[in-house]
């Protein structure tokens, strides 16, 4: 295969703003829905039962400019919101039949109603996720949640979403989980082999195809990466992080590597590897949407968004990057977002003395 050929394809889709793949799939699939998605995580296997089409957005990032969104959004609030609304108001979202808001801030959650109030024919739903995951009633709780967007898909699409449904498209995710794993062990363990840039392009594009091709994609794609004859570098040994929900431009990644530095590790675009583990569809879930939430509740990666105790996630991030052994934490995010700028302070003041040196790097997009 021609690899070079592959990832300048993948780039060229992400950075689209107008998702020319998403009207292909859709003029290809005649009646089928695309539905598109807000970061940082949506339970996508349920979109996927519906026989739609679950697409990742990220705002137009450095690819438009911002001429209408400021007269019914703040011009001090995150980059990605704003840029998603100028995709809207400029009709490049008219390809989508429904957009999904994930409950990680406020900005998300006002985002969701500015959507319903403006785009009325298209489906604005806000998923609540359970705040409180040590209660015995998180799981429940979840459930209902999924089972609230299971009903408004249904009556979208016309036709219901079987269980059959949801343990096949659970299955297909599973496997996209366990082969992003496997990328991103290789980019640990041999990051000579395939670049951080590199990585993100091929995550970035599994957000705009259906996951089977998706799936077929990385199957290919992956032992090419890994027969690559590269020779180590005496570089420095970095992780990346605070980047969970906007995006940098793949610029500032290319010149992070560029400067010198072996990026092992990142939160770049994670909502496709959210879950840690795979979503077990037996012993204690009696169905799919209680096994999807009890996986949200049990197995999701340590986040901004997500309260998993007072040392949990500092506790984690200290432990991968003694495993990695990295020179130095970079600490990326956005402009105006609240979650990264807390929890950096707090990784900060625990990663001094205990390992190398920090740097922050706060992105302003549009």
């Amino acid at each position: 295969m021609d690899l070079e050929a592959v990832l300048e394809t993948c780039r060229e889709m992400f950075q689209d703003p107008t998702f020319a793949a998403v009207r292909r799939w859709k003029a290809a699939h005649p009646g089928r829905k695309a539905i598109g998605c807000f970061p940082v995580y949506v339970p996508e296997e349920i979109i996927h039962a519906a026989g739609m089409l679950p697409v990742s957005l990220f705002g137009g990032g450095n690819m438009i400019e911002i001429d209408h969104a400021d007269s019914r959004i703040q011009s001090f609030i995150c980059s990605i919101s704003r840029s998603t609304l100028e995709l809207g108001l400029t009709g490049r979202l008219d390809v989508f039949d429904g957009l999904v808001f994930p409950s990680i801030c406020d900005v998300a959650r006002n985002l969701s109603g500015v959507w319903q109030r403006n785009f009325p024919h298209q489906l604005s739903f806000y998923i609540h996720f359970a705040q409180n995951i040590y209660s015995v009633n998180a799981v429940p709780y979840l459930r209902s949640e999924y089972d609230r967007l299971r009903q408004a898909l249904e009556e979208l699409g016309g036709m219901p979403i079987t269980e059959e449904a949801l343990r096949h498209s659970i299955a297909v995710y599973n496997e996209n989980r366990a082969l992003l794993r496997q990328l991103y062990d290789l980019k640990r363990r041999s990051p000579e082999k395939v670049s951080m840039a590199e990585t993100y392009t091929l995550v970035r594009a599994g957000g705009l195809m259906p996951k089977e091709e998706h799936n077929a994609l990385l199957r290919q794609v992956l032992p090419a990466l890994e027969a690559r004859q590269a020779r180590p570098m005496d570089r420095i040994r970095v992780v990346l992080d605070g980047a969970f929900c906007e995006q940098p431009p793949i610029e500032v990644i290319m010149g992070i590597e560029q400067a010198g530095c072996y990026i092992l590790d990142d939160d770049f675009s994670v909502g496709p590897r959210w879950l840690e583990a795979p979503v077990a569809l037996d012993g204690e879930a009696a169905d799919a949407l209680t096994a999807l939430a009890r996986a949200f509740i049990r197995h999701s990666l340590p986040s901004p968004v997500r309260y998993d105790g007072p040392r949990v996630r500092t506790q984690r991030f200290l432990e991968k990057c003694q495993a990695l052994q990295v020179d130095g934490v970079l600490f990326v995010w956005a402009k105006f977002c609240d979650p990264p700028s807390l929890i950096t302070s707090c990784l900060r003041t625990h990663l001094t003395g205990r390992t190398s040196p920090t740097w922050r790097l706060s992105l302003r997009r549009r």
